[in-house]
C-alpha cells in the first residue's frame, strides 16, 4: 500500500509547491524586545537572522499562478528534539497523541528514506509562522539542488492540520464535561 502512496518525492529547481522542504533557510526574526517605532522615536528595531528547516505552507495553486508576494513557512525538526524538550513526548502516549493529531500546534510527518535525503520522523510547528518573498525562496530552492517534497494526500493532511490549528475558537463559557455517574 505504501508504494502507491509515497510520502515524499525528490525535486530540484525553482518550482515551489505546498509541502516543499527548504533546509537551512535564513529567516529574518525580530528580537524579543522589538520596539515599534512611534512618532519622533530614534530607536531602531532590532532584528536578526535564524537558520531554520522549513516547510512551505502556502497553497500550491497560489504559488504556481504567482498570486503571492510572500510564502508562508513553518519550521520543522526531528521528533527527538521535541522528546528532549518535554517528558510528555518521551512517553508512548505523548507520541501517539502527536501521531493522531491531538496536540494543537504540532503535526507529525513520516521519516524520509529517499537516497541522500533521509530524515527521521519530523514535527512541524504551526505556532511559529514565517514568510519570505516568493522570488527569493524560488532562488534559494534552485540553489539547494535536490530537496524533499511532501506528496498528496500527506501535504493536504498537513494543510488541513494547519487550518484546524488556526481556526480554533475558545468559548468564554463551554458546555460542561460529561462525567460518569452524573
Amino acid at each position: 500500500m505504501t508504494e502507491g502512496f509515497p510520502w515524499y518525492a525528490q525535486v530540484r529547481g525553482i518550482d515551489l509547491l505546498q509541502g516543499d522542504f527548504i533546509d537551512a533557510c535564513p529567516i529574518l526574526v525580530p528580537s524579543p524586545n522589538f520596539m515599534v517605532m512611534t512618532g519622533g522615536s530614534s530607536a531602531r528595531p532590532s532584528v536578526g537572522w535564524q537558520t531554520l528547516d522549513v516547510v512551505v505552507m502556502t497553497q500550491s495553486c497560489d504559488l504556481e499562478q504567482d498570486n503571492v508576494d510572500l510564502v508562508l513557512l513553518c519550521p520543522h525538526w526531528p521528533l527527538a528534539r521535541l522528546e528532549e524538550a518535554s517528558d510528555f513526548f518521551k512517553s508512548t502516549k505523548g507520541k501517539e497523541d502527536l501521531r493522531r493529531g491531538n496536540v494543537p500546534g504540532y503535526h507529525l510527518i513520516a521519516s524520509c528514506e529517499l537516497p541522500g535525503l533521509q530524515r527521521e520522523l519530523r514535527v512541524v510547528d504551526f505556532r511559529a509562522v514565517y514568510s519570505l518573498p516568493h522570488p527569493y525562496l524560488r532562488h534559494l530552492a534552485s540553489e539547494r539542488g535536490d530537496r524533499v517534497r511532501l506528496m498528496p494526500p500527506y501535504r493536504e493532511h498537513l494543510s488541513q492540520a494547519f487550518a484546524r490549528f488556526f481556526m480554533r475558537v475558545g468559548l468564554p463559557v463551554n458546555i460542561p464535561a460529561f462525567r460518569k455517574g452524573g
